[in-house]
């Protein structure tokens, strides 16, 4: 046992995926594989999701013994629109993600601001976008979560400011362990995000002969997460090139089990 509870980011198998080798139903059944036990999916990796299809992916879960933990939702318009009603319709186009995760048991579904730097404005306006999401999301049980995923969500004050202006229960963080500009100090960044997280992307790009990661002290940030007091999944995304992505996987993930917490 390894003290944490390890998932597979989709992302992870991009290149498989866009390479047509590996769909949706066939990274759960790598999830099993691999002996992870959670999954986090990628909207833009589904196919038309009809229910049927949604049925096929309970099922292949529930037969792998695999969690569907959360959607990262993607390309559904600006929350920071300058228009108000085009960021309300970007709060709208997730609200089809809200109910796909509630059908699949997410607990989640991961957002993009759309906020981009030197927008002063872009703050209050994410307020109402996500204050109206949420109480969509709030209806069906699920938590909308942001991540680091640049722009101005990459800013870890900026996006606690938003997270604490908007101050609903369903709404956090996902901390991902790299996403940081170059002058940015991600662990300082990651120790700030952790206070809301619920979920925790482990980003990862290269290993050492140690089977350290190269770019990121994962015992520092493990800490900090432990100091969190943090017991959710860690969602392990291998972003490397070096490494086939299976490799990668298993690199990352022998890291976390050797970094266990006792």
């Amino acid at each position: 046992m390894t003290g944490r509870k390890l998932s597979l980011a989709a992302w992870s198998l991009h290149r498989a995926f866009f390479a047509k080798e590996i769909d949706l139903l066939g990274m759960v059944d790598a999830c099993a594989e691999l002996d992870l036990r959670g999954f986090e999916m990628v909207n833009v990796f589904f196919p038309a999701p009809t229910q049927g299809y949604l049925k096929q992916l309970r099922q292949r879960a529930a037969d792998q013994d695999v969690r569907l933990l959360l959607i990262m939702c993607d390309d559904e318009g600006s929350m920071a629109a300058p228009e108000r009603e085009r960021r309300l319709k970007a709060a709208k186009n997730h609200h089809k993600w809200i109910d796909i995760a509630a059908d699949l048991g997410c607990h989640a579904i991961r957002c993009n601001t759309g906020a981009r730097p030197g927008d002063n404005d872009a703050l209050e306006r994410c307020v109402e976008s996500f204050g109206a999401l949420l109480e969509y999301a709030d209806a069906a049980g699920v938590d909308v979560l942001l991540e680091n995923h640049w722009g101005l969500s990459s800013d870890p004050d900026w996006l606690m400011s938003l997270v604490d202006r908007v101050n609903h229960p369903r709404f956090g963080t996902l901390p991902d362990l790299g996403n940081f500009p170059p002058e940015t100090d991600r662990y300082e960044a990651v120790r700030k995000m952790m206070r809301r997280a619920k979920a925790v992307s482990a980003k990862c790009y290269d290993f050492d002969d140690a089977g350290n990661e190269t770019m990121i002290d994962f015992e520092r940030m493990l800490r900090i997460v432990d100091e969190a007091a943090y017991d959710g999944w860690i969602g392990i995304e291998y972003e490397g090139e070096r490494l086939p992505e299976r490799e990668g996987i298993l690199a990352c993930k022998r890291l976390l089990e050797r970094l266990a917490r006792p």
